[in-house]
């Protein structure tokens, strides 16, 4: 019995073995292959950029053929259609500059003040209440906003200032900035709760105050976070469509005057995807040249806002 039952362990010793052996090489079959996988997805992400970049190059290389660079950049008359069709780009550029810098005066410190709320003064129960509450606002559609800002910010805005036009860059702009909210509130909420307690123990016990430990001690050393969500949001604004194409109007005005109608370059994509420009004219050409100046807008400012959050970066 005890030879049997000796021989009996040897076999399921031998069948473990083997077992552990087929494991071992199926799991090392898929460590080598999840690298390679990891990989291509990542050239996808890559290729898919450059195919962008390159597709706008080429086209805006035939604009510039036919349009001097110069007077592309320094006009400011932008008629596309009719006899003498001009391309200046400073209209729309100013359009988005302004309606930008409207969004983000409503964004930042409505966002950066719900952020301080949530993260040093509301309750564990209460920011988690509250955060998914006002995430809702990211998941509303930009048409809904656009709509909004037509049909209720703008009027309500003219009972105020009689001057305002009923398409202005001024409701836009403000709808722009709520929409922008929970981005910069989420953002800099994470980044101030990332900031270790012991500072801000180590605060108080000096005799600060909250208010003082959330301003002197928990901002600056949140400050990189805050400032990449800033820049997130300025990146949103600068790409909004619907709401502009809706609420700003279509007039190619080169002013500053925020009452009165402008466009953006968003919205003037749409506006000449959306009309009769045939393939291969100036006018369809002109559809990637200010896509290519987009692009290079919005690359500029995150070069620069990365180069400030590396600098004034908070390591612990």
């Amino acid at each position: 019995m005890d030879k049997k039952n000796e021989k009996e362990k040897k076999l399921n010793i031998r069948e473990l073995i083997e077992e552990r052996k087929s494991s071992v090489n199926v799991g090392t079959v898929t460590e080598k292959l999840i690298p390679g996988f990891l990989f291509a997805i990542a050239i996808i992400s890559i290729l898919t950029t450059l195919g962008i970049l390159i597709t706008l190059l080429s086209e805006t290389i035939i604009f510039f053929k036919e349009v001097p660079i110069l007077d592309f950049f320094t006009g400011t008359k932008l008629k596309p259609l009719g006899d003498e069709a001009t391309f200046g780009v400073l209209p729309l550029l100013t359009g988005t500059i302004i309606s930008s810098i409207i969004a983000m005066t409503v964004a930042i410190p409505i966002g950066v003040m719900t952020a301080i709320f949530l993260s040093e003064y509301a309750s564990e129960k209460l920011r988690k209440t509250l955060k998914p509450l006002l995430e809702i606002l990211a998941g509303i559609p930009t048409i809904v906003y656009g709509f909004f800002a037509f049909t209720f910010v703008t009027p309500i805005l003219r009972t105020f200032i009689p001057a305002l036009e009923p398409t202005n860059i001024l409701s836009p702009g403000i709808v722009m900035g709520i929409m922008i909210i929970p981005m910069v509130a989420s953002l800099s909420e994470d980044a101030m709760s990332s900031v270790p307690n012991a500072m801000r123990e180590g605060a108080l016990a000096l005799g600060s105050t909250k208010l003082e430990v959330t301003w002197k001690v928990v901002i600056p050393a949140a400050i990189s976070g805050i400032i990449a969500s800033f820049v997130l949001g300025i990146s949103r604004a600068i790409g909004e469509t619907m709401i502009v194409t809706i609420a700003s109007g279509s007039s190619k005005n080169f002013t500053f005057d925020v009452t009165q109608s402008m466009q953006t370059m968003t919205a003037y994509i749409v506006e000449v995807t959306g009309g009769d420009a045939p393939a291969g004219s100036t006018l369809y050409y002109s559809l990637y040249a200010v896509a290519m100046t987009l692009f290079v807008f919005t690359l500029i400012m995150n070069l620069i806002a990365q180069y400030i959050s590396r600098r004034v970066r908070e390591e612990y």
